[in-house]
């Protein structure tokens, strides 16, 4: 394993060059910083654009170039901001005025405005085909299906109000929703071609609240609330293929997870460990427990260590005080703890609703690999698990709790942030810490990957930053 101190923040060739101990073909580059709003900031399916917002305005840039585009101008500040499926419409939605305007990139003077009315408006979204959209009501009355060929209207009634009660299959031709109906659950299975009803049938949960396709689309994961350790598998047709259920009268599930390949579903709860269900009889396989003092030999705990670095008189010019902030930055790197080692606890306020523990985050690599975790009561610590060896393989100890955690999506390499002027990557050859060289204070609040894996979108409270993490192929 190898780890490393980022101490130069003054020209990016420093910064790859230090990068280069972490994979020794790879770089690593800062874009300068743009502003956003409301951390909406989306790059395109086909990686082609940046669409930010900025209060009532919608940029469009090229991301190679980071040149605008296109501007547009709505009736009121964006709340929400979507790409359609073939990257030509981008979807921009006003809640607190029920509206939502479509703009489309081919034909930038075409324009569509959807007014729900004094109905109102809580969610919206696309359908896989990036010609309708699914808008959702206040109270969640009903989900509405506008098209924007035929300009025809579609109503599909009970909705229930839940953590994720839509979910479409991965090829765009099925949808799922939770209802809620006489105080039962239950779940249609639409058409999106035609959105005819193909199935509807009664849920067995208590208070349904979540589904989610798997990515082969043949299997439906519905889960119950967290008063009632309940996860349900069901076919296409409807069939209920098997129910698992850990333990009883005490608080279940938090977070649930499928594999890229479909062969795992993993099961995120409030005592603090994930279960892995395989895909031929749904039966639990293996366990992963969090505790506070990691035994196993197998396991690599990486410690971060901040330094704040001494600067000398004699080093400062005008330039660098008032323009490299990163001089005065405290720097960290990562090192290995011996074992056994102590992870960080917060003990969780009992007397609160949804107390601050159990597995809030999961998610798998994209070659199906490694699988991350985070439990609340360990907010500073992130673990990562072998799914070849069903075994802990390391964890990531900040200094600060964790925001954000996301895979490559191309290759085993992790990227996280903890609200600090730092971006953290983690991959089986080891960790780094980079801080983000850019002029005054940016706090990375959250992040996530371009689609071909070889750069980063860095967000703070009101920016924009892109961290190109380049790496030649492996040969």
């Amino acid at each position: 394993m190898s780890y490393l101190t980022k101490t130069s923040s003054d020209q990016s060739l420093r910064y790859s060059k230090r990068f280069a101990v972490y994979s020794s073909s790879s770089t690593m580059n800062f874009s300068e910083v743009f502003k956003q709003s409301n951390q909406l900031c989306k790059v395109s399916p086909d990686g082609k654009y940046l669409a930010t917002c900025v209060q009532y305005r919608l940029v469009v840039r090229d991301f190679n170039t980071l040149q605008i585009v296109h501007l547009y101008t709505c009736l009121d500040q964006v709340m929400h901001m979507e790409w359609s499926s073939d990257s030509l419409f981008i979807l921009c939605a006003m809640y607190k005025r029920g509206l939502v305007q479509v703009w489309s990139l081919e034909q930038p003077d075409w324009h569509c405005k959807i007014d729900e009315g004094s109905i109102g408006l809580v969610s919206s979204r696309w359908s896989p085909d990036g010609r309708h959209i699914l808008n959702t009501t206040e109270f969640n009355l009903r989900v509405t299906v506008w098209s924007l060929c035929t300009k025809s209207v579609s109503y599909i009634k009970y909705p229930k109000a839940c953590q994720k009660g839509l979910d479409f299959t991965a090829d765009g031709r099925y949808m799922a929703l939770a209802e809620r109906r006489e105080c039962k659950d239950y779940i249609s299975v639409f058409v999106c071609d035609d959105w005819h009803l193909l199935r509807h049938f009664e849920s067995e949960t208590q208070d349904l609240a979540g589904l989610e396709w798997s990515p082969n689309g043949c299997v439906l994961a519905v889960w119950d609330n967290c008063l009632e350790y309940k996860v349900l598998l069901y076919s296409l047709d409807g069939r209920l293929l098997s129910s698992y259920s850990a333990y009883e009268w005490s608080l279940g599930i938090k977070s649930v997870a499928w594999s890229p390949s479909s062969q795992f579903l993993a099961v995120g709860s409030y005592d603090e460990k994930v279960r892995i269900l395989n895909h031929i009889t749904w039966k639990k396989i293996t366990e992963f427990e969090h505790p506070a003092t990691i035994m196993n030999t197998k396991a690599v705990v990486f410690k971060e260590v901040e330094k704040r670095p001494v600067v000398g008189s004699e080093d400062l010019s005008i330039h660098q005080l008032t323009m490299d902030n990163l001089l005065f930055s405290t720097q960290s790197k990562y090192e290995i703890k011996q074992l056994p080692a102590q992870v960080p606890v917060i003990k969780p306020d009992a007397d609160r609703a949804n107390p601050k523990i159990g597995i809030s985050a999961l998610a798998f690599s994209s070659d199906n690999r490694y699988l991350a975790t985070k439990n609340d009561n360990m907010p500073q610590s992130l673990w990562v698990w072998d799914m070849q060896r069903l075994s802990l393989l390391a964890i990531l100890e900040q200094t600060a709790p964790m925001r954000c955690f996301v895979w490559d999506p191309r290759r085993p390499r992790l990227a996280l942030c903890t609200g600090n002027n730092k971006v953290y990557l983690w991959s089986p050859a080891g960790c780094v810490s980079v801080n983000v060289p850019v002029e005054g204070s940016f706090q990375v609040q959250s992040l996530f990957w371009h689609c071909s894996g070889s750069s980063l979108v860095l967000l703070s409270k009101e920016h924009i930053c892109l961290c190109y993490v380049e790496a030649e192929e492996e040969k």
